[in-house]
């Protein structure tokens, strides 16, 4: 191996020209794994030539691998770098962090938010696990906030009725990709000087009066999971800010504190904490993202408009034909103010024109072969919540849109790149399933 192939070492290793390189990566990849890789990324589907096609593919990756030096970084490297560029001039953020994923992104912000045991964060009732496990594993009170009916977005006016003394952190959730009204939110918080994170896990590339979801509050990101619109090879997430007491801090945070502007005596770094926007220490965790992670997201944010925009279209398209059927409601359309990712379509009914609840039209549509999934339960009805002390009875009555949205009004329909058949085929099949429930059949 050559010098020159030598030197892409990480801190704990040789970085520099070496005799006897010590690489990070502790053994290499070569052209078998590699094409291992390729059939699993483009598996045989059945079609003919499939065999005949590898065959070539493997015989150009052996005569490369003769060639070719090997990949001596495989995380926190190059890729991840260009990936947060990327993330900075696509969101208009000042900072940016890849991650393994969402979730950790979440657990850092909030950590420099300074969230805490007794500490009260308000989150919309409907959402993922993923946005309260944080806040609830060092014994802050979740406050959840009851929902826009239109939207199933957090209702800014409730937020406003639930703030309290106690409340240090407001959660926007952008659920399915549609903006939630962040200008009250953002007054709320100038107000009671209370940090807002956006969870933008599924708004990637969504805008809201001309920024870019993700970029509006105090912190802001991505999820990279492999059922969102783009994905990072399965996992991966990016948290932003414009604020500089904590993007600075980002680095650390994804990576145990490591700190190279500080060393130990005869070592290479020192450990610090994070220091949260009151100035108390944070222990950081690894959140650490591969480079194969990072060039996934790059690759696939290449087209992340394009992707929006065919998505945009099969929304149009089920609007049109659902908005022909009285009872049935389709979700708000773009705007010049809010520009949405179309990760779900939102699909509601009005209960008393329909002649029946959400549950029977679901069941009609998958009997129809229809998948379609609410996203996401009441968070104060699960299990977690009741062995936290929370009384999910007592939660209810502060989200009545909740409960009637949930229980009676609302699913979520998919928008993946379907064919044109199916894309019909699933708009139809909404509307007979509402008429056959009108007829009582």
């Amino acid at each position: 191996m050559s010098e020159k192939q030598s030197s892409g070492g990480d801190f704990r290793y040789a970085v520099g020209e070496s005799k006897v390189p010590w690489h990070a990566v502790g053994e290499f990849y070569d052209g078998k794994d590699s094409v291992e890789m390729v059939k699993f990324l483009l598996p045989d589907d059945g079609k003919d030539g499939y065999a005949e096609q590898l065959a070539k593919v493997e015989d150009e990756i052996k005569k490369l691998a003769s060639v070719s030096g090997k990949a001596t970084k495989l995380t926190l490297g190059k890729k991840v770098a260009e990936a947060e560029e990327l993330s900075k001039k696509y969101f208009g953020s000042k900072y940016a962090c890849f991650l393994d994923n969402w979730t950790g992104g979440m657990e850092i912000a909030y950590k420099l938010a300074g969230i805490g045991a007794g500490d009260e964060i308000i989150m919309p009732a409907v959402t993922f696990i993923a946005t309260m496990a944080y806040p609830l594993s060092v014994g802050a009170k979740i406050v959840f906030a009851d929902i826009d009916p239109e939207t199933i977005n957090l209702d800014p006016a409730d937020v406003a009725r639930k703030i309290t003394p106690k409340t240090k952190m407001i959660v926007p959730v952008h659920l399915g990709g549609y903006p939630v009204d962040m200008d009250p939110i953002m007054e709320l918080a100038a107000k009671h000087n209370i940090i807002v994170m956006e969870d933008a896990a599924h708004g990637m590339g969504g805008a809201y009066k001309g920024r870019k979801l993700g970029s509006i509050g105090h912190f802001g990101g991505f999820s990279l999971h492999e059922v969102k619109n783009i994905n990072a090879l399965g996992e991966g997430g990016v948290l932003l800010s414009n604020e500089d007491w904590a993007g600075p801090q980002f680095p650390g945070g994804r990576f145990l504190g490591l700190d190279f502007t500080r060393k130990i005596k005869d070592w290479l770094y020192d450990i610090s904490p994070l220091t949260d926007r009151f100035g108390k220490p944070q222990v950081a965790l690894n959140h650490s993202a591969t480079e194969i992670q990072a060039l996934g997201m790059i690759l696939q944010m290449q087209r992340l408009d394009e992707i929006i925009a065919i998505r945009r279209k099969a929304a149009e398209y089920m609007n049109s034909v659902l908005s022909q059927e009285e009872g049935i409601l389709v979700e708000k359309a773009d705007t010049a103010e809010t520009y949405g990712t179309h990760h779900l379509y939102l699909l509601r009914i009005d209960p008393k024109i329909v002649g029946g609840n959400i549950q029977t039209l679901s069941k009609k549509l998958a009997e129809k072969g229809l998948t379609n999934i609410t996203h996401f339960g009441p968070m104060y009805r699960f299990k977690i919540m009741k062995d936290f002390g929370y009384d999910e009875e007592a939660i209810a009555k502060t989200c009545p849109n909740t409960e009637e949205m949930f229980y009676n009004s609302y699913t979520h329909l998919p928008l993946y790149p379907l064919t044109k058949e199916q894309l019909e085929y699933q708009a139809h099949a909404v509307v007979e399933a509402v008429r056959e429930m009108k007829e009582g059949r």
